[in-house]
């Protein structure tokens, strides 16, 4: 008879990942940023990362996800409040993004490099929780739309830009309609000249984001046809009619909002108004890029740590050779996507038009598409233990989707590119011109550049848009592999997605060095 033996001994378990600095386990990262120019940087990216990967912040973010906003429409007398109930943990977090000027710093420091360094810290942060970071992106992303009205630019752009949370303002957008979705020229939303400059706008919005916000950019019909337009969130005709229930960024408020004669400035020029807010889209597509390549940073981290240190069959995970392949794969998909955000963060702060416009809507596409997969296939490396709320793997599959479907889901993203191609004649050869680097590196490369050179639009261009920019993402990204990354990393990139690579991660051919990129992945 067995003797002394306990049925709760904890065994063969992984520890922790917390305490880590998401910054310095991230190697890709940290040579991207010094090879974009955001050397600069590295001490404020040490400091957010170490408190990315600290117990406390995973504390918080599941504690805003667990305890989801609520709305308060009325207050017990039966007047109008339009307030919303946020869990202090939701405040700790956006606190600490505001002053660390995720929002702000390339329009406080407008120094080379800025973009690159505010990226890196929106990489770096968006792990620790995926809903807060919508307002820093709007707010973020409104400053370019709002200087094309210089007075509105003078008197909100101080308090937008100022790195305090109590004292700084917050922006949002408010454009989608229940009848037209992306289809924004059909919004029935009215704006009525009212003196002074002013329009009062009466009208509903189907998705508002974080509806606290100070100030919104909305669009509304006028005589002179579809017009942007600065309210501010205070407004009495300003009304949340409700949360919505959403599959993912649980702790985000999303609502719909109806306005009733809400007191509306003109931004940019009457009956211009996607002309005008197109500005802020641009920025807040490449946060949708740089956020979801965070998300498959995440899922890296996770699954190559339990790898490490869980064993099946006698021996780690981390050393069996078909988790090898899984766990290479989706190193070499996540570096990818880090490699190109960076890349065209630095567009951003080069002012190269035609490269930024036409490279964020192909990557945004592109690694938006990859994250939910991704994300799947990091969870299932933990098994069952990923399956469960704890391991903060089902959350991460839950937000995965979104940046997909914001600012333009996959087909709107991929026929905007087939525009670009044509109305912006230089987006495509600047991005060639980029892909073009990387050749001589690659013989797989290579064979794709000279297809890509040799190719002639489709007759139905349309109906084979993804297929067409999926051609060009994955171009960029071997290009930019072969440039920066170890040959590692390169060669398997190169080989899965340009060459004989299969439908699902773990298909990699057998010449890749998966014991090599495995090293490179999770520095911790």
């Amino acid at each position: 008879m067995l003797t002394g033996a306990s049925t709760h001994d904890v065994v063969n378990q992984p520890p922790p990942l917390a305490p880590y600095n998401a910054f310095e386990a991230d190697p890709p990262l940290r040579e991207a940023l010094d090879r974009e120019g955001g050397g600069w940087g590295v001490d404020r990216l040490r400091d957010t990362g170490e408190l990315a990967g600290s117990p406390e912040a995973l504390e918080h973010s599941e504690r805003a996800e667990r305890n989801e906003p609520v709305l308060r429409t009325h207050d017990r007398f039966g007047r109008r409040i339009d307030e919303i109930d946020l869990d202090p943990s939701w405040h700790w977090l956006l606190r600490q993004a505001i002053e660390r000027e995720l929002h702000s710093l390339p329009w406080r420091d407008p120094q080379p490099g800025a973009h690159v360094v505010r990226a890196a810290a929106f990489y770096v942060w968006s792990q620790v929780n995926a809903g807060v970071m919508c307002p820093v992106s709007m707010t973020y992303s409104v400053i370019p739309a709002l200087r094309a009205e210089p007075d509105l630019a003078e008197q909100w752009e101080p308090r937008l830009t100022r790195p305090s949370y109590p004292d700084g303002a917050l922006a949002g957008m408010a454009m989608t309609e229940k009848q037209g979705g992306s289809d924004v020229r059909a919004n029935t939303t009215r704006a009525e000249p009212a003196g002074d400059g002013a329009y009062e706008i009466t009208g509903h919005k189907w998705f508002c984001s974080y509806p606290p916000c100070d100030v919104f950019l909305t669009l509304a019909q006028t005589s002179s046809g579809l017009s942007c337009f600065l309210i501010e969130g205070r407004d009495p005709g300003f009304r949340i009619q409700r949360l919505k229930d959403k599959l993912g960024t649980r702790s985000l408020p999303s609502s719909e909002v109806e306005f009733h004669s809400v007191v509306g400035q003109l931004v940019g020029e009457e009956g211009r108004g996607v002309a005008t807010i197109i500005r802020m889209v641009n920025h807040t597509r490449l946060d949708c890029l740089i956020g979801s390549a965070a998300s498959m940073r995440f899922g890296v981290a996770q699954a190559v740590h339990h790898a490490r240190h869980r064993s099946a069959f006698g021996k780690r995970l981390a050393d069996q050779r078909a988790m090898q392949n899984v766990l290479a794969d989706l190193a070499i998909e996540s570096e990818a996507a880090t490699a190109a955000a960076m890349r065209i963060a630095r567009a951003y702060d080069e002012d190269s038009p035609a490269l930024r416009r036409f490279a964020t809507a192909v990557m945004k596409y592109w690694v938006a598409k990859r994250a939910t997969p991704h994300a799947a296939e990091a969870l299932e490396c933990l098994g069952g233990n990923g399956y469960v709320e704890e391991s903060g793997m089902p959350r991460l599959l839950r937000d995965s989707p979104l940046n997909s479907i914001w600012e333009g889901s996959g087909n709107v993203a991929a026929l905007d590119v087939l525009r670009a191609s044509l109305k912006e004649p230089d987006g495509l050869p600047a991005f060639l011109a980029e892909c073009e680097q990387g050749r001589g590196a690659n013989a797989l490369l290579d064979a794709q550049l000279d297809r890509l050179r040799g190719s002639a639009l489709p007759r139905e261009p349309e109906f084979e848009a993804r297929r067409l920019v999926e051609e060009l993402a994955v171009t960029l990204q071997a290009s930019l592999l072969v440039r920066g990354a170890p040959s590692a990393v390169a060669d398997a990139f190169c080989a899965g997605r340009l060459g004989e690579g299969g439908r699902v991660y773990g298909t990699l051919p057998q010449s890749v060095d998966a014991p090599a990129i495995l090293e490179r992945a999770l520095a911790a």
